[in-house]
């Protein structure tokens, strides 16, 4: 039977014969030789495209030498963040990708392990929330949802593609709270799939959808659905005809960070050095191109901000997820 250990020195095995190497540049243009990206879930998700994504950009720009990839997935992301903090001194070149679950998930107990027993290098992209309604539904603002919100919220209901607790959920009901409504009378849906959520919107099953911004418009330029309302401080160049909450006088923001983080204990060299990088890889054409390519927003936190951000995403979510009963 193949231990993980085994299992895991296969893994970077394969990935060092396949790892892409950057091209030859002057040494000042290079700050890492290599940089080995763990990724807490399966091939196609959010956190292996963020991970290669990057990984791609740092290669191709010549910041980093060369990146390998390792899909470790299991335990709602608990199984790589155990796997990094219990063999810390052996993964020093090693860097955790991750986002708001990881929060989430250690609020809730999935893992006991938080974001505080890892070295926190940097917050570099994000996703905001959105509201989107049916193309040809009679809600056109925010306010028109509160108001039939406010008149029969059993009526008003609100779908998302996950499960009660999560992001879809918490987004909704933070939102209808800052519009001065009870979270606890929100009736929330969730659907396993894009195409169900839409055929309730269709249906009238569900008044509106909680989703992230980046499918949002994806599925507002196919002319399916109409924004409402993006949880962002300011529109957003991608798609700026889509209104914030803020300007709708719902004070409420909030984002689907993803970022990346280093074993407990890693050397601060090593972490300047990640940061470095990371910092540098914004000026770059190579990470342009792959952020276009996804529809990320760039969000650059690093050290300290990146700890306080998540202290105070930390403590946003707590008290929902404790107004609503889930903690």
């Amino acid at each position: 039977m193949l231990t993980l250990n085994m299992t895991r020195r296969m893994a970077l095995a394969a990935a060092a014969a396949f790892a892409f190497t950057g091209p030859t540049l002057a040494d000042d243009t290079q700050v890492l030789d290599s940089v080995h990206f763990l990724i807490p879930g399966g091939a196609g998700g959010g956190w292996d495209s963020t991970a290669r994504g990057t990984g791609e950009a740092l290669t191709k720009s010549g910041l980093v030498g060369t990146a390998s990839y390792e899909n470790l997935s299991g335990g709602g992301g608990g199984k790589a963040l155990n796997y990094l903090i219990e063999n810390a001194e052996s993964n020093h070149d090693t860097l955790m990708v991750n986002s708001t679950p990881i929060i989430i998930r250690s609020l809730t107990g999935v893992f006991p392990q938080s974001f505080r027993d890892l070295t926190l290098v940097a917050g570099t992209i994000g996703d905001y929330a959105a509201l989107v309604v049916h193309a040809d539904s009679d809600i056109d603002t925010m306010e028109d949802l509160v108001t039939r919100f406010a008149d029969d919220p059993n009526a008003t209901a609100i779908g998302g593609g996950s499960v009660p607790g999560s992001m879809d959920h918490l987004v909704a009901a933070m939102t209808m709270e800052a519009a001065g409504q009870d979270p606890l009378q929100m009736k929330y849906i969730p659907y396993d799939a894009g195409g169900k959520a839409m055929a309730a919107l269709l249906s009238g099953e569900i008044a509106a959808l909680s989703t992230g911004f980046s499918e949002a418009v994806a599925l507002a330029e196919a002319g399916e659905v109409k924004i409402i309302g993006v949880t962002s401080d300011e529109r957003v160049p991608a798609y700026d005809s889509a209104p914030t909450m803020k300007e709708q006088g719902i004070d409420t923001t909030f984002v689907n960070w993803r970022g990346f983080f280093g074993a407990p204990g890693l050397p601060e060299e090593k972490l300047a050095q990640y940061q470095e990088a990371l910092s540098r890889m914004y000026d770059t054409e190579e990470w342009e191109t792959v952020r276009a390519r996804n529809g990320w927003v760039n969000i650059h936190n690093s050290g300290d901000d990146f700890q306080t951000f998540l202290e105070n995403q930390e403590k946003q979510i707590g008290d929902l997820m404790k107004k609503l009963g889930f903690l």
